[in-house]
């Protein structure tokens, strides 16, 4: 893979546990390009190669293209879409509506999931715990609602855009759920199912890391930045 990007390939900087950079990982699986994988530093000194990659955010993931940068994971996937064409798509080809529905439920995972269950692990029990947790729970049963009962949100068996956009939150909708103190299952069994169904495909199960990785990574963070309940 390093000799691919020594010869103007694709290079992801990116961190271990990140949904952001995991959506990468399995877009760039479902389309079989090979790649180069750096980890980069989240809590520490950040590597001269990210700053100079991202100087505007300064985070991961970022894809190299021979050597040009591109930044934000939902920009990445449909880069990749844009850059290969050959290879199969994120977004539904020839038809603008369903493209538009499928940036319109990226972004509102990126809105109203994670930033809202990262407050869970941040505050306290009482008070505005309570008010995040409620606004995590009503975006999942909007998730779930909006799903129905299609196997993947492209519909049918088209794992797409949406389907990678959310997957890799999952493991995390899972950490926060400990945190709110209540039960994805019982709040969005479709979506819990669909996860189940996702985790079948190789690219998924591959680049996901387990819940209980994922809550003692956030213990991690809540040791690094002094939270306290």
């Amino acid at each position: 893979m390093a000799a691919a990007a020594a010869a103007g390939g694709l290079v992801l900087l990116d961190f271990w546990v990140s949904p952001f950079g995991q959506r990468c990982r399995i877009a760039l699986a479902e389309k079989k390009l090979p790649y180069e994988y750096s980890e980069q530093e989240l809590l520490g000194a950040k590597s001269e190669l990210l700053l100079r990659s991202n100087p505007v955010h300064k985070k991961i993931p970022v894809l190299l293209h021979g050597g040009a940068a591109v930044c934000e994971s939902l920009v990445i996937l449909e880069y990749l879409d844009d850059a290969f064409p050959d290879t199969p798509r994120l977004l539904p080809a020839g038809d603008p509506y369903a493209r538009a529905w499928a940036r319109f439920w990226g972004d509102y995972v990126d809105t109203k999931v994670y930033p809202v269950g990262t407050r869970l692990w941040k505050l306290g029990r009482a008070g505005e715990k309570a008010e995040a947790r409620a606004e995590l729970v009503e975006a999942l049963r909007t998730l779930d609602g909006e799903l129905g009962e299609r196997r993947f949100f492209g519909g049918g068996d088209a794992f797409g855009f949406v389907d990678v956009a959310l997957v890799p939150l999952m493991p995390w909708v899972q950490a926060f759920a400990r945190y709110g103190e209540f039960s994805v299952e019982e709040e969005c069994p479709r979506v819990a199912a669909w996860a189940r169904r996702c985790m079948e495909r190789d690219s998924v199960a591959k680049s996901l890391r387990s819940p209980e990785e994922v809550y003692d990574f956030i213990g991690l963070l809540r040791n690094y930045y002094g939270v306290r309940d």
